[in-house]
Formats: C-alpha cells, sequence, structure tokens
C-alpha cells in the first residue's frame, strides 16, 4: 500500500463521531488539569485551609474520578455516548463553576455551615462527569474507527489526552495572571460547557454493530468483588498505588511548596506543565528504547527513577529543581506506563481481560487519595512544625523507593512462587 493509499484510508476511516469525541477530550484534560494545577494554592491562599486539610482534598479530588471511572463505563454504555457525553459535559460546567465561586459573598452561608462538607462534595462532582467522558471518547474510538485504523485512532486517543493535560496549566496559568485564581475554574468551566454545545451540535451516535451485550452497574458491581478476591492481583495494586502516592505529589503539595519556601510569585501552573510537556515528546523514543525489558522490571525502574527524581528539588529549593525533578518524575512514568497495562493484560485470568483492565486505574485513584492525606500530613509536619520543609521530599521519596523494593520482592516471591507451581 502506498503512502498515499494509507492516507486516503486514515480519512476514510473515521466517522465524524470520532473527531468530535476526541477534540472534547482536549478541553476535558484542559479543563481538569487547569484546575488541579490551581487547587491547592486555590484551597490553602484563598480559602485559607490548613495544609493537611489542602492535602486531603486536593488527593480526593485526583482520586475520585478512578473509582466511578470503574462504574461511568457501564452507565455511559446504557445512556448511550451522546446522552452520556452531554450529561458529562454538564456536570463538569457546574461543578467548575461552584468550585471557583467557593470564594464568592453567595456562598458564605453556605461555606461557614458546612465548610468541609461543601468543600468535599464540590470536588466530588468533576469525578461524576468525567467518569462518564473516559469510557464514552474511548468507547467512541472503537467504533467510530475501522478495524485498520484502529490503532491509529487510539494514538490518536493518547495524544490528545496529553496536549490537552499540556494545555490546561498553561491556561490556568494565563487566567491565574490575569483574571484570578478563582477564575482559572470558571475557564475550566466555560471550556467544557462548550464541549456541551459541541456534542449537542455535532456528534451522532456511532454504530453498535458487532458489539456484545452491554454490561450492566450491577454486574460491574460483581466483577469489582471478583477483582478482589484474587489476592495476587490485589496485592500487587496496593503495591503499586506507592508510585501514584509519589506521582500525585506535583498537583497535591508541591505547588505549596513553591509558594511557601521557594518564591511567592512563581508561576506554578506553568511549571506544571513539564510532566506532560516531556511525555509528549519523549514518550515513543523511551518505548522503543526499553522495548527489551521485561515488563515487570520496567514498571519497578519507572517507579524508582520518580521516587529519586524528587531528591534534585530535596537538595536545591530552586524553581530549575523543581522543573528538573518534573522531567526525572515524568521519565519514570513514560518508562512504566505502558508496560504497566501489558502487565496487567498478562496477570488477569483468562477470559476475564477486560475486567481486570478496567480496575487497573485503581491504584491511580488511591494513590490519589492517600497520597493526598499523606503529603498533607509530611508538609505540615516538616514545613510548619519542625521547619525543615525540604525534608518533605526525602519522605515522598522514601515512600517511591520502598514501593519499588516491595515490587522486586513481590516478583521475586509471588510470581516465581506461581511459575514454578505452574511448571511443577
Amino acid at each position: 500500500m502506498s503512502v498515499g493509499q494509507r492516507l486516503q484510508e486514515i480519512r476514510d476511516g473515521f466517522e465524524p463521531a470520532f473527531w468530535v469525541a476526541n477534540v472534547s477530550e482536549i478541553f476535558e484534560r484542559l479543563a481538569y488539569y487547569g484546575a488541579f494545577s490551581s487547587l491547592a494554592n486555590y484551597l490553602h491562599e484563598s480559602l485559607k485551609l490548613p495544609t493537611d486539610q489542602t492535602g486531603t482534598l486536593a488527593g480526593l479530588f485526583g482520586g475520585a474520578v478512578w473509582f466511578l471511572a470503574i462504574f461511568g463505563g457501564a452507565a455511559a454504555d446504557r445512556l448511550g455516548f451522546r446522552r452520556a457525553l452531554s450529561l458529562a459535559y454538564l456536570i463538569l460546567t457546574c461543578a467548575y463553576f461552584l468550585l471557583g465561586s467557593l470564594g464568592a459573598p453567595w456562598m458564605t452561608g453556605i461555606r461557614e455551615s458546612a465548610p468541609l462538607v461543601v468543600l468535599v462534595v464540590v470536588l466530588t462532582l468533576p469525578a461524576l462527569g468525567i467518569a462518564m467522558v473516559k469510557p464514552s471518547v474511548v468507547g467512541t474510538t472503537a467504533r467510530a474507527s475501522s478495524e485498520s485504523v484502529r490503532s491509529i485512532g487510539y494514538s490518536i486517543y493518547y495524544t490528545l489526552v496529553n496536549i490537552g493535560g499540556a494545555a490546561g496549566p498553561y491556561a490556568a496559568s494565563w487566567a491565574h495572571r490575569h483574571l484570578g485564581v478563582e477564575n482559572v475554574f470558571r475557564v475550566s468551566a466555560l471550556s467544557v460547557l462548550l464541549m456541551f454545545f459541541a456534542v449537542l451540535i455535532f456528534f451522532k451516535e456511532p454504530r453498535r454493530s458487532g458489539e456484545t451485550q452491554t454490561v450492566s452497574i450491577g454486574e460491574t458491581a460483581r466483577n469489582f468483588v471478583t477483582v478482589l478476591t484474587n489476592p495476587k492481583f490485589m496485592l500487587f495494586l496496593i503495591i503499586f498505588s506507592g508510585y501514584w502516592i509519589v506521582f500525585w505529589q506535583q498537583y497535591i503539595i508541591l505547588p505549596i511548596y513553591i509558594h511557601g519556601y521557594i518564591d511567592t510569585q512563581a508561576d506554578v501552573e506553568l511549571i506544571l506543565i513539564t510532566d506532560a510537556a516531556v511525555v509528549i515528546c519523549f514518550q515513543f523514543i523511551v518505548t522503543y528504547l526499553t522495548r527489551r525489558i521485561p515488563a515487570f522490571r520496567a514498571i519497578t525502574i519507572g517507579t524508582l527513577v520518580s521516587a529519586l527524581g524528587w531528591l534534585i528539588v530535596a537538595s536545591h529549593p530552586a524553581v530549575w529543581a523543581v522543573v528538573a525533578s518534573l522531567m526525572i518524575v515524568a521519565l519514570g512514568e513514560i518508562i512504566q506506563s505502558p508496560r504497566y497495562y501489558e502487565y496487567i493484560s498478562r496477570l488477569a485470568p483468562p477470559g476475564q481481560q477486560g475486567t481486570y483492565m478496567g480496575f487497573a486505574f485503581m491504584p491511580i485513584g488511591l494513590g490519589s487519595l492517600i497520597g493526598g492525606w499523606v503529603g498533607g500530613k509530611l508538609m505540615n509536619y516538616y514545613g510548619e512544625v519542625v521547619k525543615k520543609p525540604a525534608h518533605v521530599w526525602w519522605a515522598i521519596t522514601g515512600i517511591g523507593v520502598s514501593s519499588a523494593v516491595l515490587m522486586w520482592l513481590y516478583d521475586l516471591v509471588v510470581a516465581h512462587r506461581e511459575e514454578t507451581s505452574v511448571s511443577a
């Protein structure tokens, strides 16, 4: 097939719904990472929350998404992707607007009557929307692309996700500097509101030909129990959550650390573009260079690399050191991320790959929830009690190194024991 024929196949292989859904994903990621990059300092500096509460709530914002996504796929299948996406973007519009309005005078009575309850509810609302966006976009990518170009479709999806991830902090930086931090969240609301109208006007429900019966929410709940009863799989997920505890600190406590102990005028949102930019630039080359490393070893190496990356900012409290640390953390992400899903697919019992892949996101959510609580406590203790804020990064590195060691022991003892029993 000539290059021209291949390009024609790509042009013809995608229905319009593919492009509408995937372009909307750019704006959804822009809204999410824009909000996340400003959230910690907004809670701590604008709403005057203590450091430990700020960490816990920021972790909740990042973690709730990944647990609700388990059931969001079933809901999206039942509603249909057009209705699911429309509803999701409407929920996200309201959620981000409310988040940016928490400090507004008209919210004073509600905020003072039950402050933590209000914050928990508002910070959980975006998760309800995102939980339906993700499976709807991925499902549309599958349905609205022909078999010959489907792998390219997923590559396009992954690339656009990272473009949105890089654009979000940049948009937040602009909004923070020119409009005020509370309007970062209103810009996020506007971004997803535009996608609400785009889906209503341009999105046509993709075909369902050749698909099996969709899984109900009840069946998804039963699958959840199935996963919980596999101790080997659950042990691995719990250990691997340590990687995400380390990773999510760039959004949970790093913004507070930069403004509190490095430079009060630093553009935190702009700094947080680093991770997505590194992934966009180096994902393919690093994946190619590490392709011969066994999957589990690559996961362990990536965890160790990301953990050690924080030692740069621990040793040098400067903006350049923060950027360097984030680059190393991103390198670890690039090394482990594609190999992680490869390993999960092999770990799942025959006939249960789909179920197990659906729950591969659990460590991401668990890492954010635990990481928020741990990061907030560490920042409070080392920054405000003992006055040695750089020590927080030594502690975070310790968590990551411990996770890498536990994964090495898991591979040595648990995985090796299973291989031995099978061969016997």
